[in-house]
C-alpha cells in the first residue's frame, strides 16, 4: 500500500457486546480465485488495512472487522473475510450474526417473511444464515449453520511454564480451539479475576501453538490453534445455561460467548457423547449476554453441523482517515510496560 491518505467507510455492530466493524468503502481489491486466495492476499499485501482499521488510534486491542467481497460459489450471496488485533479469523460466528441482519438491510439480500435464507461464504466454508424478518423488513434472530464441526486431539498435555502442566481437549469450530474448565487451572470463572483469567489463556494458546501439531483434514490454511475456551465447567446436558471465556488471536478477549466456539464445544460434547442432537442451550460469554447453541444434525460419530443463534445491533457508522505523515498510521497496540527511548524497560 502508497504512503498516501487512505479513507475508508464503516457500519459498526455489535453482537452479544462482541463488536462487528464492516468495510464498506476504502477497501483495495483483493486478488485471487478463491476465497482462500483472497485471505492469502490480504495478508500478504494488505495486512495495513486490518491494522488501520482494528488498531488503536481507529480501533482498540479488543475491536474485530469484517471484509466484504466477491464469493467465488455461485450459491453464496456474498464473501467475508474476518480480522482481529492479532490477524484474520477463518471463521467468525457472532460476526455472521451481525452480517444477517447487514446483508438484508443492505439489499444484498432479498427479505422475506416470514424468514429469509442465504448462504454466506467464509474463510472455514460456506454457512447457511437463517434471518427473522417481519412483514415490514425488520429483522429478529439470525442463525448460522456451521462447516462440519469436529473434536480432537483429546487429553492433550501442555506445559505452561514453571514445571507446570495442563490438560485441554482441541475441537473445531471453524478455527481450532483449545477446551478447559477454569478449575483445571486452578481458577474460577466467576471468583478469579479477569486478568488472571486472560494470561492463563493466553498462556495455553502460546503452549498450544508451541507444542501442537494441528492439522486440518482439508485445507492446510485452517490448521492452526485460534483460541483457548475457559468454561465455568457446566455444559449441556447438565446446564441449560453455560459461561465460558474466550481468548483468541493475540491474546484478544471475546465479548460474547463466540459462535465458532460454542460449534466447537458442542463438537467436544457429541464426542463426548454428552448430547443428542435438537437439544438447545445457552452459551454466554463476558457480557452475559447469551447466544444459543444447538446440535443440528450428526453427520458421523465424529462430525456435527451447529446451529447458532443470536442478535446483531447496530453501534455507529462513519469514515475514518490515515493521513500519510500521522506518526501512528500503520496502528499500534498498547505495550505491556513503557520502555525508554532506547528501548529498554523503565520498570
Amino acid at each position: 500500500m502508497t504512503r498516501e491518505e487512505r479513507c475508508y467507510a464503516y457500519t459498526d455492530l455489535h453482537a452479544a457486546g462482541e463488536p462487528v466493524r464492516i468495510i464498506t468503502g476504502g477497501a483495495p481489491a483483493l486478488s485471487g480465485t478463491n476465497l482462500l486466495d483472497k485471505r492469502r492476499d490480504a495478508m500478504r499485501r494488505h495486512d495495513a488495512v486490518r491494522r488501520h482499521l482494528m488498531l488503536e488510534p481507529r480501533g482498540h486491542a479488543d475491536m474485530y472487522g469484517v471484509w466484504p467481497t466477491e464469493p467465488d460459489r455461485s450459491d453464496c450471496a456474498l464473501a467475508v473475510l474476518f480480522m482481529h488485533n492479532g490477524g484474520w479469523s477463518t471463521m467468525c460466528g457472532h460476526a455472521t450474526v451481525a452480517l444477517g441482519r447487514w446483508i438484508i438491510d443492505q439489499g444484498i439480500v432479498q427479505a422475506t417473511t416470514p424468514l429469509t435464507t442465504f448462504r454466506l461464504q467464509c474463510p472455514c466454508g460456506p454457512v447457511d444464515v437463517r434471518v427473522e424478518t417481519d412483514a415490514s423488513g425488520r429483522t429478529g434472530n439470525v442463525s448460522f449453520d456451521s462447516v462440519p464441526a469436529f473434536a480432537g486431539p483429546l487429553h492433550q498435555s501442555l506445559e505452561v511454564g514453571g514445571g507446570d502442566s495442563v490438560e485441554v481437549d482441541i475441537a473445531y469450530g471453524g478455527a481450532y480451539y483449545a477446551i478447559l474448565p477454569a478449575s483445571r487451572l486452578g481458577l474460577d470463572l466467576y471468583a478469579n479475576r479477569l486478568d488472571e483469567l486472560v494470561a492463563a489463556g493466553r498462556s495455553i494458546i502460546a503452549a498450544g501453538r508451541g507444542q501442537l501439531d494441528i492439522h486440518h483434514p482439508g485445507e492446510s490454511d485452517l490448521g492452526f490453534l485460534y483460541g483457548c475456551i475457559i468454561t465455568d465447567g457446566k455444559g449441556p446436558p447438565d446446564s441449560a445455561m453455560t459461561r465460558n471465556l474466550c481468548i483468541f488471536g493475540d491474546g484478544q478477549v471475546d465479548r460474547s460467548a463466540t459462535g465458532s466456539g460454542i460449534t466447537a464445544r458442542l463438537a467436544l460434547a457429541h464426542a463426548q457423547r454428552h448430547l443428542a442432537p435438537g437439544i438447545a442451550c445457552e452459551f454466554a460469554g463476558l457480557s452475559g449476554v447469551p447466544f444459543s447453541g444447538k446440535i443440528r444434525r450428526a453427520l458421523s460419530d465424529d462430525e456435527v453441523i451447529v446451529t447458532v443463534t443470536g442478535q446483531g445491533y447496530y453501534s455507529g457508522e462513519g469514515s475514518l482517515r490515515v493521513e500519510p505523515d500521522d506518526p501512528l498510521r500503520a496502528g499500534f497496540e498498547v505495550p505491556p510496560r513503557l520502555t525508554d527511548q532506547a528501548g529498554r524497560s523503565t520498570t
